[in-house]
């Protein structure tokens, strides 16, 4: 995943998350946008802020949601 700055710009890195919640079902979530498709994939976003991408969903498994650690606060 990679910030719209850092994209915009032409950076090729990114950031390496590879820790990530597997979430089954959308509704679980209270407040989590979601970007267009970008291939078959679209991106989780905070509904409020427009901040991430917080994590990814891929359109060929409707029912698998990823939410990466780092880029979310949890207790």
């Amino acid at each position: 995943m990679r910030k719209k700055a850092a994209a915009a710009a032409g950076g090729g890195g990114g950031d390496v998350l590879r820790e990530h919640w597997l979430v089954r079902d959308m509704f679980s979530f209270e407040n989590v946008g979601f970007t267009r498709d970008v291939g078959n994939v679209k991106f989780l976003v905070c509904a409020d802020c427009e901040a991430g991408p917080i994590g990814w969903h891929c359109l060929d498994d409707k029912d698998s949601f990823y939410v990466a650690l780092e880029r979310v606060a949890h207790e």
